[in-house]
């Protein structure tokens, strides 16, 4: 039996308004004008900025703030008789939440705001005039962008809808989601913080559930996974009753959704498998939950030996199994005492994950050092 507590958790407010993407227009402000009578430069456009902000929850606050989206920094100073070299245009600085990557309109990626104070430069402003542009100022730059945010949390849960994830969070925190029988109660990710007596922080994150066909954006596939992959850990919620999306659509058992999601992940994206993740078997208050669970581990067990034993189609089979540290069945309504369980474990294996990159990068780096070494010796 599984146990996980039930820890401090600080509840983030949800707005209706919760965006986690959004496409902005900057341009940097145009160089001023040079003097050529006394070679005087002209001041430089000012650049358009986008810096991390913690206490700036979502995208929605960014809109909000600015309706049209359009970002335009001040236009440098014209040189003049009295004042030959031009001020620069005032720069303008976007507040952002951290976790946003900025893509161009072409894909690419100009920089990621990973933590508090990241400043990422999204539009340089034009050269002043001066001799080598004949004392023309000349014009920012201008590109439209799009900031996509992708959670940093410790934890991800990842489930079907109505595995019980939202009853998960709310019992081993204090956050309040949104609660009911009927498959898409979550709509937006909701994030609770953990807290130990020691004062270690665990931050979790509730992301809506997955579908069958998500990875192909089937639903709202991508903005969902896209969210999985800035977490450190993993947790597999399932329903120990398994899951049945509509009255037409197939019953999955346990085992099924385990199999599904593992492959939904894979589909996206191929790293997320390879991610340190616990298994969680959830409503274990159910009628028959023990009988199920034994069987759903008998099954299991025959699965990582041979995956074919799976009565899946081969399609819907992942080529890469995740390799669980850990399958805990819980209660998350009725038993605190595995929650509390859980919330430990959870801890657990986030910091031996944290060891085993530890020692991975010692290893590369001693390796490195060896045959740089080498490479003295025989030159």
């Amino acid at each position: 039996m599984v146990y996980i507590s039930r820890a401090l958790l600080l509840p983030k407010k949800s707005s209706q308004q919760w965006i986690d993407s959004l496409r902005i227009y900057t341009r940097g402000g145009h160089g001023g004008t040079g003097l050529p009578r006394v070679n005087g430069v002209g001041g430089a456009g000012g650049n358009v900025y986008i810096k991390a902000v913690e206490r700036v929850v979502d995208l929605s606050e960014v809109r909000h703030k600015n309706s049209k989206q359009r970002y335009v920094a001040g236009a440098g100073e014209n040189s003049v008789k009295h004042k030959c070299m031009g001020s620069p245009g005032d720069d303008v600085v976007i507040r952002s939440p951290v976790g946003v990557s900025v893509v161009t309109d072409q894909g690419e990626v100009i920089g990621d705001l990973l933590k508090e104070e990241d400043l990422v430069l999204v539009a340089r402003g034009g050269p002043g005039g001066s001799k080598a542009t004949e004392y023309l100022g000349l014009k920012g730059q201008a590109r439209s962008v799009k900031l996509d945010l992708k959670l940093i949390a410790d934890v991800g849960f990842v489930g079907f809808p109505n595995a019980g994830k939202s009853t998960l969070l709310k019992a081993i925190s204090r956050a309040r989601p949104k609660i009911a029988s009927y498959p898409f109660t979550t709509i937006q990710p909701n994030l609770g913080i953990c807290e130990f007596k020691d004062l270690r922080r665990i931050e979790l994150a509730d992301l809506p559930g997955l579908i069958e066909g998500a990875s192909y954006n089937v639903g709202m596939g991508h903005k969902f996974l896209k969210h999985v992959e800035r977490t450190r850990l993993l947790l597999f919620v399932v329903d120990v009753n398994g899951f049945q999306f509509k009255l037409d659509s197939p019953h999955r058992s346990a085992l099924d959704t385990v199999l599904l999601l593992n492959r939904e992940l894979e589909l996206y994206k191929e790293e997320l498998v390879t991610k340190p993740a616990v298994l969680v078997i959830t409503k274990m208050d159910s009628k028959g939950s023990e009988e199920q669970f034994e069987t759903f581990k008998s099954e299991y067990e025959k699965v990582v030996e041979n995956i074919q034993s799976s009565g899946l189609p081969a399609d819907s089979l992942p080529d890469l199994l995740c390799q669980f540290d850990e399958i805990i069945p819980i209660s998350a309504k009725f038993s605190p005492k595995s929650v509390e369980f859980l919330k430990h474990r959870l801890r657990h294996w986030m910091d031996v994950a944290e060891t085993r990159k530890t020692e991975e990068n010692v290893d590369q780096l001693s390796s490195r050092m060896a045959a740089e070494q080498l490479q003295e010796i025989v030159y």
